[in-house]
């Protein structure tokens, strides 16, 4: 078998637990049409956000490998949970044995990079699910990047599901979402950029803008993240002339395909034929 034809054939995997990382996709492809992509999306195992970190690190690794046996050389983990609770796992113990030429990379940094640009106050909110909030992944990352920064967290239990039961435009979100940030708020008069830290709060941005006071940055992952893997791209151009170019994106899932395939639509506003896998456990 000729590996060069294999390495120059290989789409980018996107992964996420369930379809927020669809909205980090989208960007993706935005800013990088050229490319070839696959999402994952481990939907029969969603939500992650309340899983343990053990779990959280043993479906994430599953994941990943299937995208690498699918021949991707570089997967974007499109989820905080995962980016909390198994991205440096993964990058320092299994990467080496698997194999060191490929990159997995997350969605944490590149957004903590990006802070440090907004902030004038220091003083930087985070809405998660409450597994990315208990992590304090955004607090451990900020204070590496911007020691002198403090970090206000807040778990949004109620918003995937308000999102994914497509109640975004609804009385309950308007509920749920003053009700959150009026939480956050409360915890500092000093807030002046609040980051979604999850892939899914970006559907709920209309609801977000309203309640927020117009002084607030909030900060939206996708175009972060797809600016971040652009410039990425171009510091590492071994692995960018790994990256197949035939501007095709595949969808797998876990879960039923229709139903996947139903609400992804959403998410990526064209129509999507997903696949059904399953996952060796």
């Amino acid at each position: 078998m000729d590996h060069t034809l294999s390495h120059n054939a290989a789409p980018i995997g996107v992964f996420d637990s369930g379809f927020g990382g669809l909205s980090i996709l989208r960007e993706i492809r935005k800013v990088l049409p050229q490319y070839d992509y696959i999402f994952l999306g481990d939907n029969a195992r969603a939500p992650y956000g309340t899983r343990s970190f053990q779990l959280v690190y043993e479906f994430t690794l599953q994941s990943v490998k299937y995208l690498f046996e699918q021949g991707c050389q570089l997967v974007i983990l499109a989820c905080n949970t995962a980016s909390a609770k198994a991205l440096r796992t993964i990058q320092q113990n299994d990467l080496p044995h698997i194999d060191p030429a490929r990159r997995v990379l997350g969605v944490i940094r590149p957004t903590v990079e990006k802070v440090g640009e907004i902030s004038h106050t220091g003083h930087i909110g985070v809405f998660g699910t409450p597994g990315t909030i208990q992590s304090h992944s955004y607090d451990i990352e900020i204070a590496k990047m911007h020691p002198s920064f403090k970090v206000y967290g807040h778990a949004c239990p109620m918003w995937v599901p308000l999102v994914e039961n497509r109640e975004s435009d609804g009385d309950g979100a308007d509920y749920f979402v003053k009700k959150d940030i009026d939480a956050l708020l409360a915890q500092c008069a000093d807030i002046d950029a609040v980051i979604l830290g999850c892939t899914h709060y970006p559907l709920l941005m209309g609801k977000i803008t309203k309640y927020m006071p117009p002084r607030i940055h909030v900060i939206e992952q996708g175009h972060i993240v797809a600016e971040s893997l652009k410039d990425y791209l171009r510091r590492h151009p071994e692995m960018e002339a790994r990256c197949a170019k035939g501007g095709t994106c595949q969808y797998l899932t876990t879960e039923d395909a229709r139903r996947f395939s139903s609400l992804a639509s959403v998410f990526v506003n064209e129509e999507v034929d997903a696949r059904h896998i399953t996952l060796a456990t």
